[in-house]
């Protein structure tokens, strides 16, 4: 079982960065990030497979964001470049056993990304 708590979270200028991370029992589980932001159903954002050699990315965040995993610290990271007054949402992790099928068996509470224009 992971319980996962992400972190990281805030207010930033659009064109800045932002790095949130997900922390928990997630060494052994391929991770994925989603979004939601108010009025608009979640989104898949990018996910990891266990071992960080496998990763895939929304076309909309392509090129601008990056996941990284240390399970040394049983942590998987997101970094933000280049945000975007649309990036604004409430992210949230989310762990499975499978890496691109499946349901997420575990997830997160959420961190909220605001960016401003």
């Amino acid at each position: 079982q992971a319980q996962l708590v992400e972190s990281g979270g805030g207010l930033v200028q659009a064109g800045g960065s932002l790095r949130i991370s997900c922390a928990g029992s997630v060494r052994t589980f391929n991770v994925g990030w989603f979004r939601q932001a108010p009025g608009k159903e979640r989104e898949f954002v990018a996910a990891i497979n266990w071992s960080g050699g496998g990763t895939v990315y929304a076309n909309s965040v392509k090129g601008r964001f990056t996941i990284s995993r240390d399970n040394t610290k049983n942590t998987v990271y997101l970094q933000m470049n280049s945000l975007k007054p649309e990036d604004t949402a409430i992210y949230r992790c989310a762990a499975r056993s499978t890496f691109l099928t499946g349901p997420y068996s575990y997830w997160g509470q959420g961190t909220q990304v605001t960016v401003s224009s």
